[in-house]
């Protein structure tokens, strides 16, 4: 087992729900994705982890619902990025294929953070390994609200994530009371269509250093 995988899992928790990947799949994001998680893919697959609190996934799956809110968003050069993980809440960890840059999108919120700092293309798997030794549950957590909703609605499937109704955007409370377990494509397009993406305004707390 990989050395930072392994302490991934110490710090996330076990894997659960595994897709294999496809090599379609696979060869689209050559190229554009650092070598290390297109291995990453094609010996871990794509999985939840820590009872669904973290998800590494598919880009493909959602690439036309963040490009376009991120256009819409007037965030350029949206066909750059590409999602690789996200939480259980909606936080999806999307990586820049030339830079190197992360870009945090927060659904729920409808506020992103941006890296403003590039790499050389010879360090783009050692940013791979540092973004998973890095990554916890509470950073995927919301308002710590992920123990709870597991005991009221539930572990989550591959296609769920944890959402409010009514949402934020629409002036709900965002407590437990209104969480529910919702499709998370149908439910990320939903909250596309209430608020563009703004820039929460924080320096580069979301480089992930080795």
């Amino acid at each position: 087992m990989d050395e930072y995988y392994e302490c991934f899992l110490q710090h996330m928790g076990p894997e659960t729900d595994r897709c294999e990947s496809s090599i379609f799949t696979v060869e689209k994001y050559r190229g554009k994705l650092p070598d290390l998680l297109i291995t990453h893919w094609s010996t871990y697959g794509w999985s939840g982890y820590g009872q669904g609190i973290f998800w590494c996934v598919n880009p493909a799956e959602y690439e036309a619902v963040i490009r376009t809110w991120m256009s819409d968003s007037g965030i350029p050069n949206a066909d750059t990025y590409h999602a690789i993980a996200r939480g259980a809440f909606g936080d999806f960890y999307l990586w820049q294929q030339t830079t190197g840059r992360w870009f945090t999108l927060s659904a729920l919120c409808a506020r992103y953070m941006q890296s403003n700092r590039e790499i050389t293309p010879d360090r783009f798997n050692e940013e791979i390994e540092g973004f998973f030794v890095s990554m916890d549950r509470e950073a995927n957590d919301f308002d710590d609200l992920f123990e709870e909703a597991l005991k009221k609605l539930g572990p989550l499937q591959p296609d769920e994530m944890y959402g409010f109704v009514p949402a934020i955007a629409l002036g709900g409370p965002g407590t437990l009371n209104t969480l529910q377990k919702v499709k998370t494509i149908e439910h990320l397009t939903f909250l596309s269509q209430l608020s563009p993406l703004t820039d929460w305004g924080f320096p580069d707390l979301n480089d992930f250093d080795g």
